[in-house]
């Protein structure tokens, strides 16, 4: 179904930035199909009796490919990370860390011919997989670096509503995962509706900061 969802979205852009892409002949589809296979093909499992999966992807191109994509380039990286995403929640697959898709000319390959490579890579610091979805549809991937959320400019995720503090609450690394923790903020943090001082995250947990959700996703 990440594939469908993939699809779904290319459809919507086809009249769009996507539309001069296919004047090479190569559809986009055609790399996300390629990408979960890779994910199917190079799964294995470690200590915890977790399925990994690749997680960093290189994508290479004709240069004529390449050239033609090179104005949505951005966007379809995107897109492709997210088809990775949803595949991996829908098979119950885990990464090391964030997903990443690089796409490279290669002058050797014919128009139409492309080559995808997966491999499994841990995140900065040795930090496990996990990003959290802003309400504007924004993506940030996490790292080993602490985020801050608040109203004070200074902070990770600057947040206007008048129900977050100025500096309301932080995001840690913790092992291979991520902890949330409240500072003292006046109207609370609530992970699934329940208010908390600081708690474990885990895939598919909503934040409230004040009146502000946000996703966070392991994938």
């Amino acid at each position: 179904m990440g594939l469908k969802g993939f699809e779904r979205r290319l459809e919507r852009m086809i009249e769009g930035a996507f539309a001069v892409a296919f004047k090479s002949g190569l559809r986009p589809v055609e790399l996300g199909r390629r990408l979960v296979r890779q994910m199917d093909d190079n799964r294995s499992v470690d200590v915890r009796g977790r399925t990994l999966v690749p997680n960093h992807f290189t994508v290479d191109l004709s240069t004529d490919d390449h050239a033609q994509f090179a104005d949505i380039a951005d966007t379809l990286s995107r897109e492709l990370a997210e088809a990775a995403r949803e595949h991996a929640r829908e098979e119950g697959y885990h990464f090391l860390g964030p997903v990443e898709v690089e796409l490279r000319p290669e002058g050797s390959m014919r128009t139409g011919a492309f080559q995808i490579a997966g491999r499994l890579r841990e995140g900065q610091g040795g930090s496990g997989a996990g990003s959290l979805l802003l309400p504007t549809g924004d993506r940030l991937p996490l790292s080993d670096q602490t985020i801050t959320v608040g109203r004070r400019p200074e902070s990770s995720i600057v947040l206007g509503d008048p129900n977050v503090s100025r500096n309301h609450a932080e995001i840690r690394p913790d092992g291979l995962g991520y902890l949330l923790v409240d500072l003292g903020s006046t109207n609370g943090t609530r992970i699934n509706g329940v208010r908390v001082s600081n708690q474990a995250l885990h895939d598919g947990d909503e934040i409230l900061f004040g009146n502000t959700p946000v996703r966070f996703e392991t994938n």
